[in-house]
């Protein structure tokens, strides 16, 4: 399998999940077919892939508020029909619904959303651990 994956970061935390992610991926065997901001993303690498990645952070006041960073960087992805696509967030304290907006939007692209995790950036070892190979089984049983 090859994967695309797009990341949205501020401080480093979702771009540091997404190389964790990219890592996983890798040692189950998958190519990384392209790795970049979501605001300028690699359209050769996401035509390439069999699965997009999308990774951003959620923003909010403490624990109320919350909602995912980037929003609009993702209604402005290209039309990825026929795509698979796995969404996670990386967040402090609380993600609220973030995840479920991202997969919302994702799926408005025309792709098939096929997983999606939240990723609190204290345990974003762990977490990007989890989501890769909830990916890869994912894929594996589609």
């Amino acid at each position: 399998m090859k994967a695309a994956i797009l990341i949205e970061s501020l401080t480093g935390n979702t771009w540091k999940a997404g190389e964790l992610i990219a890592a996983n991926l890798q040692q189950e065997g998958w190519q990384i077919s392209g790795f970049a901001p979501m605001g300028s993303p690699d359209h050769a690498a996401i035509q390439a892939a069999d699965v997009v990645v999308v990774g951003t952070w959620v923003h909010g006041l403490f624990v109320v508020a919350q909602a995912p960073w980037g929003v609009d960087r993702i209604r402005a992805l290209p039309k990825m029909s026929g795509k698979k696509v796995a969404a996670f967030c990386t967040y402090a304290l609380n993600p609220g619904k973030s995840l479920d907006v991202v997969t919302r939007e994702l799926g408005s692209t025309g792709a098939e959303v096929v997983g999606g995790l939240t990723l609190q950036r204290g345990r974003l070892a762990a977490h990007s651990e989890e989501f890769a190979a909830r990916l890869a089984d994912a894929v594996s049983v589609a």
